[in-house]
């Protein structure tokens, strides 16, 4: 799978072509994939992890080709997908988590420490992904894929304040972990430095 596929499609225009791919255009089926896929892989990578974003991902696609006769076009096919990779993600976790337990193999493979990066940076992938999920879900929906906050809360199907709210406290997690874990102030002022992208 293309993880770099570039820039997704403006929404309208995914929109169509799910409605066309709905009606049985094959072809606009295929862009329609294309246009999209990059960014669902970086969602189920980052609710996951890199090494399971494909098959989430492609877990994904099988859902949302499966159902996409009942897409209506009434709201963005973007925020339609991401609601199900978000979900696919959710039962994948749960069956990870359900075959640990069934082989008694419980235990965190998170590293105990913040990795550096080759130019001595922390790693801000393994920052995020200490996060609570509902805060981790808000914060990538948002300040990595660069979400509306309503946009946001319609993926995941909460009231917008609660987005708000896990945005919040995931930014603030955030800068605590990296001020523990680097000297470098630069580190932490880029992660403070963080605003929404988008959102009223």
């Amino acid at each position: 799978m293309d993880k770099d596929a570039g820039v997704p499609a403006a929404d309208d225009d995914l929109t169509a072509l799910a409605l066309a791919a709905r009606d049985g255009d094959r072809i606009a089926l295929g862009a329609f994939v294309r246009a999209s896929q990059a960014e669902v892989w970086r969602l189920c990578a980052h609710l996951t992890d890199r090494d399971a974003a494909d098959d989430v991902t492609q877990d994904t696609y099988m859902r949302a080709l499966g159902s996409l006769h009942s897409f209506r076009g009434e709201s963005s096919v973007r925020t339609w997908l991401l609601s199900i990779a978000h979900r696919a993600c959710a039962d994948h976790i749960r069956r990870v988590q359900r075959r640990r337990l069934l082989l008694s193999a419980l235990h965190d493979r998170r590293p105990s420490g913040v990795a550096s990066s080759a130019a001595g940076g922390v790693e801000l992938d393994i920052v995020v992904a200490r996060l609570d999920p509902d805060r981790r879900a808000a914060f990538v929906l948002t300040q990595v894929l660069g979400l509306e906050y309503q946009e946001a809360a319609a993926v995941v199907d909460v009231p917008i304040g609660t987005i708000r709210s896990r945005v919040a406290r995931a930014r603030a997690q955030l800068i605590d972990e990296l001020a523990a874990a680097s000297d470098s102030s630069t580190n932490v002022g880029a992660i403070a430095g963080l605003s929404p992208r988008k959102g009223p």
